[in-house]
């Protein structure tokens, strides 16, 4: 029969948390509760494991010498890592125990890869001169010598991949992969919206080997070294292997993984274009047209804004903005400095300055764009974004009213409560804007868009995660109870059992959900379509 069951809690299983740590909790992990990366080793014969370390720490990249002697892992060796954000390289002698800090708290790496001799130990890793918007740079490290290098200190690019999208989410990209005779090694890099791959020479000079406009996400190199099997992404291509010479870089397209998908839609391309922002700073964008739209018919457009600020639009896939583009609307996304792609200075820049300049970027961005394509409808024009680029929108629907609909996600409203809820807003809020509460109250809430509530006539959809840590959900209800309060048009819509990452790795039906509401939003207030 149907029977309803209440579940009684059992009093030993009803404990309150007890926290002393200031980090306590990660977006990713949820609640830490004390637990800690330990270092282990395990038989694979007799199954037994053995701790190396003998101390619970942040464990980052690990690697094992070829010979099979040293094990090489990051940790934070800092008194109080919750305050110091170096990251240590350590060698450990897997026969006597003796560890050897390498790099004695002079930056913060990752990505550890030996040489095919054992002599030599790469990383990528930075010296935190920018912070959060320090560039990565390519280091080798000569254990036996005492030696360390950066190869790519002259070289003004980010190392890695910092590509913003919603379909390649849990593929990290490559670390750096050593030639098979040790002269250099193989890094993807960003630049200008692409992630494409160079070889770093010992010897100094730096190749382009596999170069386009593309998103290279995943790469194996075979021994012999003639050839590479890649993940490549365009914006018209969800995403497929490719065979490609190292020798002159000609490529081989192995799979046709969405073949089903790509005979069925017509995906827009991308468009890239360059404007000059209000102090002239040259900034890159993107356009997309409706692949529907007939001749002479106007569209309404959709500014997207990405997260970070320190990443990077570019040349992959985008699942939302294609449907946007399919629902009919025009959609523009650009790199306002901040982003990643454009060198130190540039990424460096919106520091201390969120909503002056990265502000006039963007919306010289809609400027340019509507004197450039004239398929745009000037008089249609929706936002939206999510975390930083939630952050934007809402700083956008503060200071212009030019928006006819906005929507906000997984957004920061107010940074004097996000600096105590965050699980990163204790460091973040003061690399980024530039000090605590305690130092400057004032300055945070002038960068706050809460502050400009009253201004804000645009129509707001806010989206949230129930489960968000990085961006806690406190922040959209602020927003949303002063909106609500003001009387203005505005709706939140809370996502259960889903953190900061929903619309890249979360639950597919609440995916499918928050990109329902979106265009929803969009239609009734930019086409006025009721649903």
């Amino acid at each position: 029969g149907i029977f309803t069951e209440k579940v009684e809690v059992k009093r030993a299983d009803l404990k309150p948390r007890v926290v002393e740590r200031l980090y306590y909790k990660s977006d990713a992990s949820g609640f830490l509760d004390g637990k800690r990366a330990v270092l282990t080793r395990i038989d694979v014969l007799s199954g037994k494991s053995e701790a190396l370390t003998g101390r619970e720490e942040e464990i980052g990249s690990f690697a094992i010498s070829p010979n099979g002697r040293t094990l090489a892992f990051v940790a934070n060796r800092n008194e109080d890592p919750d305050t110091t954000f170096t990251r240590d390289i350590v060698l450990l002698d897997l026969e006597s125990k003796a560890e050897t800090n390498l790099t004695n708290g002079c930056g913060t790496f990752a990505s550890l890869a030996w040489s095919p001799d054992g002599t030599k130990l790469a990383a990528i890793g930075h010296d935190l001169a920018y912070l959060g918007a320090t560039l990565h740079r390519l280091y080798v490290f000569e254990p036996e010598r005492g030696t360390k290098r950066v190869l790519t200190a002259d070289w003004d690019v980010h190392l890695g991949d910092a590509m913003v999208g919603d379909t390649h989410a849990d593929a990290k990209g490559p670390g750096p992969i050593w030639a098979s005779d040790g002269s250099g090694l193989y890094v993807t890099a960003l630049e200008r919206g692409r992630v494409n791959l160079y070889f770093v020479s010992l010897a100094g000079p730096i190749v382009p080997v596999i170069e386009g406009n593309f998103h290279l996400y995943g790469l194996a190199i075979h021994p012999s070294e003639q050839q590479a099997i890649a993940a490549i992404s365009s914006p018209t291509s969800v995403g497929d292997l490719y065979a490609v010479s190292l020798a002159d870089g000609t490529k081989t397209r192995l799979t046709r993984a969405n073949e089903a998908l790509e005979n069925e839609v017509v995906f827009a391309d991308a468009e890239p274009f360059t404007y000059r922002s209000a102090d002239g700073l040259e900034i890159q964008g993107w356009i997309m047209k409706p692949p529907e739209l007939d001749e002479g018919e106007k569209a309404p457009l959709v500014v997207e804004i990405h997260g970070g600020p320190h990443a990077m639009y570019g040349f992959t896939f985008f699942h939302e903005l294609q449907l946007l583009a399919s629902s009919g609307y025009a959609v523009l996304f650009t790199n306002p400095r901040g982003s990643h792609g454009y060198g130190q200075s540039f990424v460096n820049a919106v520091r201390g300055d969120y909503g002056g300049m990265d502000y006039e970027d963007i919306m010289a961005g809609v400027d340019a764009a509507i004197s450039k394509f004239d398929f745009i409808d000037k008089e249609r024009l929706g936002v939206t974004g999510g975390s930083y680029g939630g952050f934007m929108t809402n700083w956008i629907v503060g200071h212009t009213d030019r928006f006819k609909a906005a929507v906000t996600q997984r957004s920061i409203s107010n940074w004097l409560s996000f600096s105590g809820v965050s699980d990163i807003g204790y460091f973040f809020t003061k690399w980024e804007v530039g000090c605590d509460v305690w130092e400057d109250a004032e300055r945070l809430w002038h960068h706050s868009p809460l502050k400009y509530v009253k201004h804000m006539r645009t129509p707001l959809l806010i989206l949230h995660s129930e489960r968000d840590y990085r961006c806690p959900i406190e922040q959209a209800e602020q927003l949303f109870v002063a909106l609500k309060q003001l009387g203005r048009e505005t709706k939140l819509v809370r996502f259960p059992d889903a953190n900061h990452d929903l619309s890249r790795t979360g639950n597919p039906a609440l995916r499918l959900e928050r990109l329902r509401h979106i265009v929803d939003w969009f239609d009734r207030y930019l086409k006025g379509a009721s649903h």
